[in-house]
């Protein structure tokens, strides 16, 4: 279980990231940001080189801290307490011990969008990539939509360089006219679900 664990893109990885970048060349990326970690930053690379563009990163975005689990396979977890990786998996607000929740992660990694709703007016015109982890994607997107904790596992098994698409509108007031500049407070934008776990990766 990698974790926050730094460990470099695979040769099948890379394969993978070159696949995506053909992909992302028909959606409008202006901007891409990539968690700091090899792995991700890797995959970053390879897309931000095919389209052209500069790649910033943050390591907002990177995976759950596992804690005392990182770096530990499946069977030594499940050793430690039979269906503990289960009751994580449906329980956003369980972490490993000295590690993140999902909740922590989305807390963490929220910010990374708000602030580049508020400064980066492009993206009103054009899509914005984050390169990131499984879990921090999953974590990120539930935050977007507004998920209660219980509906958080509802998003899960994202797979590599698959991804998660997010559209915005005005969040919807009842007898307000729409605005004549698109917002930029979180607590006035409606985010969307528009595909999920899309990709190459089997």
């Amino acid at each position: 279980m990698q974790g926050q664990l730094d460990t470099e893109l695979s040769e099948v990885g890379v394969e993978q990231a070159r696949a995506a970048a053909q992909l992302m060349k028909n959606l409008g990326v202006s901007k891409i940001v990539s968690s700091d970690l090899a792995r991700a930053r890797h995959t970053a690379e390879i897309i931000a080189a095919s389209l052209g563009l500069e790649l910033t990163q943050d390591a907002r975005l990177r995976e759950t801290h596992l804690g005392q689990w990182q770096g530990k396979t499946h069977a030594e977890v499940d050793a430690w307490r039979d269906g503990i990786r289960a009751h994580w998996r449906n329980n956003a607000a369980w972490a490993p011990p000295a590690g993140e929740s999902r909740l922590d992660v989305a807390k963490r990694a929220r910010p990374v969008v708000d602030e580049l709703m508020s400064s980066y007016r492009e993206w009103d015109d054009s899509a914005v990539l984050l390169v990131a982890h499984g879990g921090t994607i999953s974590a990120l997107t539930s935050n977007l939509l507004g998920l209660s904790e219980s509906q958080y596992p509802l998003l899960n098994s994202l797979k590599n360089t698959n991804t998660s698409r997010l559209s915005a509108e005005p969040a919807y007031r009842e007898g307000s006219a729409a605005p004549a500049e698109f917002p930029t407070e979180p607590s006035a934008v409606q985010w969307y679900l528009d595909a999920w776990n899309q990709g190459f990766s089997d």
